[in-house]
């Protein structure tokens, strides 16, 4: 009771101090020294050295009255003001106020600020200085924060930056600025929608055509030249290089009259759908209103297409071989139209042959073209037990996995999303440096034959390295992702497959199937799964340390805890190639059948019509530049 008594009445004699110390003193022992005057924007008259700051949002004609308008208004404003001298009107036009993407004036304006030649900017309104409330409080902020301090008096608004309570205003008049913008962007966007899905479509200036004066596009024959050259080149072989310096050499003209042509120009006019006669719609899109930055449109929009739309310059046939070549071109494939074909006979049936060059197909254009050479979709798997007198029969035997060994010195390919390693005992099973690869997406397989350096498939495989032959790795990037896609893999691990290699008589393939794959895990993978919180956590003995985050790990299918390995007899007899002709050949070289992707096969101009179209153009130049 008595230390509560003492607590209390410390408390008390605190507080009466405190009492007594902010009674303060008599006003008339301090000298009060007054502070300089606030500047009042209106009736100040020093000199001032002024900026003026117009914007207009697009470069529409109709909006340069109001681009004029607001230059001619702000000489009369500062004119008006005796001590105010003009420095320089900063005019953008047709410029997005939302962002500082591409408004050189402001950008100037700002870095004249810096270098202290401007004390106050002018503006008609916040919605004229930025739509964006960062860049518009962002740009006031640094403005104040100058020594001196530069202020921004926005007239529409009667804001005076450097006044006490201007930000308050200035960042709610923002905000209904950048609100504003937001909207008019939704009814864009909607208005455009509309169009579109009425069949009314943008027509911006398109080399090969004109537009009548109700829009329509309109072959310009002079120009639709340059276009049939430019595709007709590129089908012949030439690349977008070559064709370039041939445009540019022949003073050929772009859709602005300028002679000096570029690979990106070329290929802009390679891969623009209207040249074929159709209308392709919305090909990118703007997620944001605020930084304008488009980005290709994956199906994150609708998109709207409308065949012959208008006369065609070049056949869609002809527009969708060149595309198919521009697919292939990355990857090194010139002038070569990318075909699937489809082993049709002998045990390699329903094989489609890979060329690792070629891109633009997809996992389910190699399941159509494997299923084409079947009447039925499902093969019979059934085999037939043969046991030979005297042997001994090991039905219900199991030839142990190679997996569960030392797979050093095995046949075994190794595949990532990009690459594909074959070990060195496999390039030694065959007597050629190239060979060509097979998939068969239902029976789960993939083959290897020996092939020559001329064949259109054929890769090169391996190497000589001191004297001794070597596996060479093999770019796959064209078409691993198809691999990967077939076989549901995961495209951030690799996959080792052991094979096998058949032979009869003089052929011999080499056959890694798919239930034999080991999956290797990068460890960083692994890691990253065990950081992740929303993953139960394994628990391990104390014994046992944490994985590095260098490596693989390397992992089974876990069908395999079940089994010790495959079926003897179906191993050893190797049932998927009990498929004979009448010689007993296995036809392992079987070229194949090339398979159509489209339902009506393409008719592409013939190279002999293109080599005398491309003379006939250039004959007629050479003529027409003589004439003159």
């Amino acid at each position: 009771m008595k230390e509560n008594e003492e607590k209390l009445s410390s408390a008390a004699a605190q507080k009466e101090k405190i009492r007594q110390r902010y009674k303060g003193i008599s006003e008339n022992e301090l000298d009060v020294i007054p502070a300089l005057p606030q500047e009042n924007f209106y009736e100040d008259q020093h000199e001032k050295r002024v900026a003026v700051y117009a914007r207009v949002s697009t470069d529409d004609p109709r909006q340069t009255s109001s681009y004029e308008l607001q230059k001619n208004h702000y000489q009369d404003v500062v004119s008006r003001h005796a001590g105010w001298k003009l420095i320089d009107i900063y005019a953008d036009e047709g410029i997005s106020g939302t962002s500082l993407q591409h408004r050189d004036a402001f950008i100037r304006m700002i870095a004249d600020c810096q270098a202290g030649k401007i004390d106050l900017i002018v503006t008609k309104s916040v919605s004229r200085f930025a739509r964006n409330v960062l860049d518009c409080i962002g740009h006031v902020r640094q403005l104040k924060a100058m020594k001196p301090p530069i202020g921004v008096f926005f007239e529409t608004e009667n804001i005076y930056t450097l006044n006490e309570n201007s930000e308050m205003s200035l960042s709610f008049i923002s905000t209904l600025a950048q609100e504003e913008s937001h909207n008019k962007s939704e009814i864009m966007n909607a208005s455009i929608e509309m169009r579109f899905r009425r069949g009314i479509f943008l027509t911006p200036p398109l080399l090969g055509y004109d537009q009548d004066e109700d829009g329509n596009l309109v072959i310009n024959e002079e120009e639709a030249e340059t276009v049939r050259l430019i595709f007709f080149m590129y089908l012949y072989g030439y690349t977008c290089q070559e064709i370039a310096n041939t445009l540019t050499k022949t003073g050929r003209r772009t859709k602005l009259g300028n002679t000096t042509w570029s690979p990106s120009s070329v290929l802009s006019v390679l891969t623009n759908e209207r040249h074929c006669g159709d209308v392709l719609a919305r090909k990118t899109w703007t997620p944001s209103y605020l930084d304008h930055k488009s980005k290709k449109n994956r199906q994150d929009r609708n998109q709207y297409r409308q065949r012959n739309h208008h006369e065609a310059i070049i056949s869609r046939d002809d527009f969708i071989a060149v595309q198919r070549l521009i697919s292939n071109a990355k990857y090194g494939n010139k002038g070569i139209l990318p075909e699937l074909h489809v082993i049709n006979d002998g045990v390699l049936r329903g094989c489609v042959t890979v060329n690792p060059k070629w891109a633009g197909f997809k996992a389910d254009d190699y399941k159509r073209a494997s299923e084409s050479v079947y009447d039925e979709l499902i093969r019979d798997k059934s085999m037939e037990v043969q046991v030979k007198s005297g042997d001994l029969d090991l039905r219900g035997y199991e030839i142990a996995r190679a997996q569960f060994f030392d797979t050093l010195n095995k046949v075994c390919v190794t595949l990532s999303s990009d690459t594909m390693n074959f070990s060195t005992e496999c390039v030694r099973k065959f007597n050629s440096q190239f060979i060509e690869i097979l998939v068969h997406p239902s029976e789960r397989f993939i083959a290897i034959r020996p092939s020559t350096k001329d064949s259109r498939n054929s890769v090169q495989w391996s190497k000589k390295h001191n004297g001794l032959i070597v596996p060479r790795q093999i770019s796959g990037a064209a078409f691993l992702p198809n691999i990967f896609d077939l076989f549901n893999w995961d495209t951030e691990c690799r996959y080792r497959i052991i094979g096998v290699k058949r032979q009869n008589n003089d052929e011999s393939i080499i056959l890694f199937y798919l239930e034999d794959t080991e999956m290797l895990i990068p460890n960083a993978t692994i890691v990253a799964a065990e950081e992740d919180t929303d993953i139960p956590k394994p628990s391990f003995d104390d014994d046992i340390k944490p994985i590095g985050t260098r490596g693989s790990i390397l992992a089974y299918p876990e069908e395999w805890i079940h089994t010790f390995g495959s079926d003897y007899y179906r191993q050893a007899q190797a049932n998927e190639l009990q498929t004979y002709n009448e010689t007993g050949k296995w036809n392992t070289q079987s070229e194949g059948t090339p398979f159509n992707l489209d339902e009506v096969p393409l008719q592409v101009t013939s190279v002999q019509e293109i080599e005398e179209t491309l003379e006939n153009i250039l004959n007629n130049q050479n003529q027409e530049e003589t004439n003159e």
